[in-house]
């Protein structure tokens, strides 16, 4: 999906003259994305540069942190009712050097004093969360020119610090995958052990023994054991499960 430049140039002018914003203070969203054993991260190329960055932007100084993170991922991409939980904050003072702004402008024959705001220091507020990619349609805003969804450990070149933000925003995940994996909704209502022992391996990037996995979910005390799932094969028909807070 192409943006029209004119409007991209338009818009991008538009956000820089604002000055309802919150200084020095932006969003950046991590949006993880599973499904059949593939793990990856939704990025945004920017237009006429051979850089990803995550989905990120300002924070409206009648807004709160969460409301900009939920407004910035959808303005970025039309993702909507996505749980997004903070992870952390991030302040080191060079993580803006890489003058993407500027470049960014420059190619737009976009005109703006040294000194304005967007050239200044910023502190981000990470926000990630655990999607099923293939159930969510991602279109890219006027200031990128295309979505993509890429491997945890085949990033491209990234903008800013954003490299460094993916890899504490995974790290956040695999420290709260309990949690994640039940507000995420990556399985159905019902499923099996081993459907769910994929989530976990896919995400932990770790194999385990079956039985130790089952033994290690159900002392969580958050499944609900139900019927058996018979399929027709001449298997062992293995229980379904559903988590507890969805009964």
């Amino acid at each position: 999906m192409k943006i029209d430049d004119s409007k991209n140039k338009q818009n991008l002018k538009q956000l820089i003259d604002t000055k309802e914003y919150v200084a020095h203070i932006s969003v950046d969203c991590t949006i993880f994305g599973f499904h059949n054993g593939i793990l990856k991260v939704l990025l945004l190329k920017y237009h006429d540069l051979d850089l990803w960055s995550l989905p990120g932007g300002f924070v409206f100084n009648d807004e709160d942190l969460r409301e900009a993170a939920s407004r910035v991922l959808y303005e970025r991409t039309h993702l909507a009712d996505i749980f997004l939980e903070q992870f952390h904050t991030f302040g080191r003072k060079e993580r803006t050097e890489n003058n993407v702004h500027q470049i960014l402008l420059k190619n737009k024959n976009i005109e703006v004093p040294k000194d304005h705001w967007i050239f200044q220091r910023f502190i981000t507020v990470g926000y990630c969360s655990l999607i099923d990619f293939t159930l969510v349609d991602t279109f890219p805003d006027a200031f990128n020119e295309t979505c993509a969804w890429f491997e945890v450990n085949k990033l491209p070149k990234m903008a800013f610090d954003h490299e460094r933000i993916v890899e504490v925003g995974l790290n956040h995940i695999r420290k709260n995958i309990d949690t994640q994996i039940v507000a995420s909704n990556l399985l159905p209502e019902k499923f099996t052990m081993k459907e769910l022992q994929t989530v976990y391996e896919t995400v932990l990037d770790e194999k385990f023994r079956r039985n130790n996995f089952q033994r290690k979910i159900l002392a969580l005390n958050s499944l609900e054991r139900l019927e058996k799932f018979f399929d027709g094969s001449p298997n062992k028909a293995p229980y379904l499960y559903r988590f507890v807070s969805q009964k």
